[in-house]
């Protein structure tokens, strides 16, 4: 009896420290160098700023596709490319600022066995454009979140090449307007590719890439937004993915219903989150460079950059592999 008790015992302490290796195997192909080579990039002079529907913007979004046609990483089953059209005219409804048509940018990795529930890793890969012959690269905002989601979808590739791809599906979803409104995922909810009943969470990244004067001293830190307000299921798997492999220190400072910032409104989480999927936003705090032209790639902390990239990827892994959906238990309010 002792015997077989001591062969269980072995095999359970087996697969649960398999079961542990695997995601840090993969969350540690996203580099700093990575992530650097790309937003120099995304974030150069030559994107212009990326302002939504510019040149330079949709420059930004072909080399995007590049990168994930690179890594063998396809358009989203249903779609006939990599581009979700916005029109002008859902751009403009409500402010009227003569904003041409624009794009969002769709990859996805089909699941494995729950192919039809779709997890949601969203980045806007907009900024400002030029100002005064100036250009304002965004580099934090949200060119750090932008490759973020490019390095998280290849490290989803390379676990599926060796044959271990997600369960559930991933659409890695660069939006556009979020500047003007939030208007490139508000149109993807309004006109999802998959239905919204099947779209199990949202991870949304913008600025991920400096520090805040709260955090001046350290940036191994990242402030999590909105991951209770839906699911006490999403929170429980943050926490757990933190400890598990990554070891920041959560801030929730913002995640304060009467916070005045109101940060929970005002990114792209929040088109998914209203229609009452579990969402968690990622989020540095803002700093002194924010929407300024001094937000510049030279100034990004590569380090904490792919720290809470990893981090992402960490809850997306166990989002996409855990038996259940995130149960949602609260109105979000």
């Amino acid at each position: 009896m002792k015997k077989n008790t001591s062969l269980i015992l072995f095999v359970i302490f087996t697969v649960i420290s398999f079961a542990q290796e695997l995601p840090k195997k993969y969350l540690n192909t996203i580099s700093k160098d990575a992530l650097k080579t790309n937003l120099d990039i995304v974030a150069s002079n030559e994107m212009e700023g990326r302002e939504t529907g510019s040149k330079g913007q949709k420059k930004a979004g072909d080399y995007l596709i590049s990168q994930y046609k690179k890594s063998g990483i396809s358009f989203p089953k249903g779609a006939t490319n990599y581009y979700q059209k916005v029109p002008a005219s859902f751009l403009n409804a409500k402010y009227k600022e003569n904003l041409p048509d624009s794009e969002n940018i769709w990859a996805f990795i089909e699941g494995s066995e729950k192919p039809d529930e779709i997890i949601v890793i969203s980045a806007h890969y907009d900024h400002v454009g030029i100002k005064n012959g100036i250009v304002f690269n965004g580099a934090d905002d949200d060119g750090s979140g932008t490759v973020a989601v490019l390095e998280i979808a290849k490290a989803f590739q390379i676990a599926k090449n060796e044959g271990h791809g997600p369960k559930r599906s991933i659409l890695f979803l660069h939006v556009t307007g979020e500047e003007h409104g939030l208007h490139g995922s508000r149109f993807y909810s309004e006109n999802p590719l998959f239905p919204l009943s099947n779209t199990i969470t949202d991870i949304n990244i913008d600025m991920i890439g400096r520090r805040d004067e709260a955090h001046k001293d350290s940036n191994n830190y990242v402030y999590l937004i909105g991951s209770d307000y839906l699911s006490t299921d999403l929170f429980n798997i943050c926490e757990a993915a933190n400890k598990n492999f990554i070891n920041l220190n959560i801030d929730y400072t913002f995640n304060d219903r009467n916070d005045p910032n109101r940060f929970y409104y005002r990114s792209d989480h929040y088109n998914f989150a209203k229609n009452g999927i579990p969402s968690v936003f990622l989020f540095n705090g803002v700093h002194a460079d924010y929407h300024k032209s001094t937000d510049t790639p030279d100034k990004i902390e590569f380090d904490a950059l792919a720290k809470r990239a990893q981090f992402a990827f960490a809850i997306a892994w166990e989002l996409a592999n855990r038996e259940n959906r995130p149960f949602v238990d609260k109105d979000g309010n």
